[in-house]
């Protein structure tokens, strides 16, 4: 569902109490910020916010928990720590709200400008490794629970609290971000020169919401994976369910996704004429499941009739009983791998996946409150259509109409991953040429730019080149290998970004250290291999308009 015609300007104006000034203690004029400063900010008068602690930390000294997803322990990564503020606070814009904020600024060498943190999931916790990244860059860093504490896939808390579905969708980031800016106001004595807000999948969903709906929040947005039409996003994860379980014979086991992903990568890896294990640009995959059928008896090395009536499923897309689209389907090239269709699509056992877990939440939690609701009762007519009135209000950002951040000066950098297995990539391509659409692609090209990613997974990971420097660490000046960057120097110099470099990184070797780099050009144009050099050296490629029907079809070559 489209929302139509968000009214942004009554949302900013009718945006409560909560936009007053913070009143900050008074502080010696031209007196450096400092542990005093810092622990004095306990006092501050932020409108429906309570602060709960104000707490100045020397270098070194933060001990905080495990990073978010992965549960790797930071403790030498909080070690490295310079000294900072950290505020810690909960906003309650609402009778049921009980946001937790947390604002981290940097004692010395404050860069001027804030960075808002986005989330994954559910949300439910904020990532202090990145907010650890941003202060040692010298940004203020602001990130939020949205509302709520729990996994990333946990929706328990939002059963019977439609205000925290609410906060969850878009008032908690919002939230956060005024209370950060009064905050560094306090803090430093004037507010942040330049704002910017970076977050991918969920993450990517709020950044949209920011830019849709509060405008004039952030100077630029980098926005990846977005989850922004979450209602259909979630209906496709329980019709894919579905497709996989309704029907036993229809599940596709683990020891058949190797399978899969050979036949595709047979198909569709030399179409851009290079042989490198990446699909470059899934939409020319010709490949079809019925290829796989199995011809003599069920086995490992092939697919039963059934799951390969489930896969082209998958591929196609979930539709509705006229045969209408619901939402994309998933891109050829993203099966195999640690963060494949194992985890997200098709689990490691039947009614294990990721994506499951997330429609399981959804729906039971936010649109029919029945803990015990059955997923294969789902149809697409009457689910999607309770979805949309419950909820797409709250949690769909897809208003193409972004004139308004336009006229704030804004810039908008998008990216999602070919091989993304969580959220399909055609999506963000639907959602960008809606807002060309919108505005004209003159007006468009003023602010948005979308960079697709081969052989990315969600957010990272996957078989081809996969840091831009979405995470604020690699290369952090380099405009070029840096989004973070090429977004500020957009936003402070007016460049735009007109090509990125994605790097494959060695684990294990010293950070920077690239096994490959492939160049990343602007949607709609293509990157082409030149001809001559390593094909894993983005240096040898070049971007060209997207041919009619195919990409760069040439002589197969193999890298290297």
């Amino acid at each position: 569902m489209t929302i139509s015609h968000w009214l942004i300007a009554v949302l900013i104006t009718l945006g409560g109490a909560s936009q007053a000034a913070v009143q900050p203690p008074q502080r010696a004029p031209g007196a450096a910020p400092g542990a005093a400063g810092c622990e004095r900010l306990a006092s501050s008068a932020v409108p429906n916010t309570r602060i709960v602690l104000a707490q100045s930390v020397p270098a070194g000294a933060f001990d905080g928990p495990p990073a978010v997803f992965s549960g790797a322990n930071l403790s030498s990564f909080y070690k490295s720590l310079p000294a900072f503020c950290r505020i810690v606070a909960k906003a309650q814009p609402s009778a049921d709200s009980d946001i937790g904020i947390e604002v981290w600024m940097p004692t010395s060498g404050w860069n001027g400008k804030l960075r808002g943190l986005g989330n994954g999931g559910f949300a439910g916790q904020m990532d202090y490794m990145q907010m650890g990244t941003a202060v040692k860059s010298g940004y203020a860093a602001a990130a939020t629970d949205t509302g709520h504490t729990g996994g990333p896939v946990d929706a328990s808390w939002a059963m019977g609290h439609p205000e925290k579905v609410i906060d969850f969708g878009h008032r908690a980031v919002h939230e956060m971000t005024l209370v950060a800016k009064a905050l560094v106001r306090a803090f430093y004595g004037h507010g942040p020169e330049r704002s910017y807000f970076a977050g991918c999948s969920d993450g990517g969903r709020e950044a949209l919401m920011e830019a849709q709906r509060y405008p004039a929040d952030y100077d630029g947005i980098l926005a990846g994976a977005p989850a922004n039409d979450w209602t259909r996003l979630l209906t496709m994860s329980v019709m894919d369910s579905q497709a996989l379980l309704v029907d036993p014979r229809s599940y596709i086991p683990p020891a058949k996704i190797a399978v899969i992903a050979a036949a595709v990568r047979d198909s569709c890896d030399e179409q851009d004429g290079l042989r490198d294990g990446i699909v470059n640009d899934p939409r020319q995959c010709p490949f079809d499941p019925a290829r796989l059928v199995c011809h003599s008896g069920e086995a490992d090395t092939c697919l039963t009739d059934q799951q390969a009536s489930a896969l082209r499923k998958l591929y196609d897309g979930p539709r509705d009983s006229k045969g209408k689209l619901i939402f994309p389907g998933y891109s050829p090239g993203a099966e195999e791998g640690d963060g494949g269709w194992i985890t997200w699509i098709t689990g490691p056992a039947p009614g294990k996946s990721v994506m499951l877990m997330f429609g399981l939440g959804y729906f039971s939690n936010m649109v029919y409150e029945q803990a015990d609701w059955d997923f294969k009762t789902f149809t697409p007519e009457a689910g999607l259509e309770a979805a949309e009135r419950k909820t797409a209000a709250a949690l769909n950002a897809t208003d193409a109409n972004l004139e308004p951040f336009m006229k704030h000066g804004g810039k908008l950098l998008l990216y999602h991953g070919w091989a993304d297995p969580a959220i399909p990539p055609l999506n963000t391509i639907r959602y960008y040429d809606s807002v060309v659409s919108s505005l004209g692609q003159q007006r468009a090209n003023s602010f948005v730019r979308l960079f697709m990613i081969p052989g990315m997974q969600h957010c990272s990971g996957g078989p081809g080149p996969d840091w831009i420097g979405q995470d604020g660490v690699m290369e952090p000046g380099d405009p070029l290998h840096n989004a973070n960057t090429a977004l500020e120097q957009w936003v402070e110099r007016g460049a735009a970004p007109a090509k990125l470099v994605a790097t494959k990184l060695v684990m294990g070797e010293s950070a920077g250290k690239a096994r490959t780099t492939r160049l990343l050009c602007p949607h709609p144009t293509v990157a082409r291999y030149s001809g001559s050099g390593d094909t894993g050296d983005a240096a040898n490629f070049e971007c060209i308009a997207a041919p009619a029907g195919q990409v760069g079809r040439g002589k197969k070559r193999s890298p290297r």
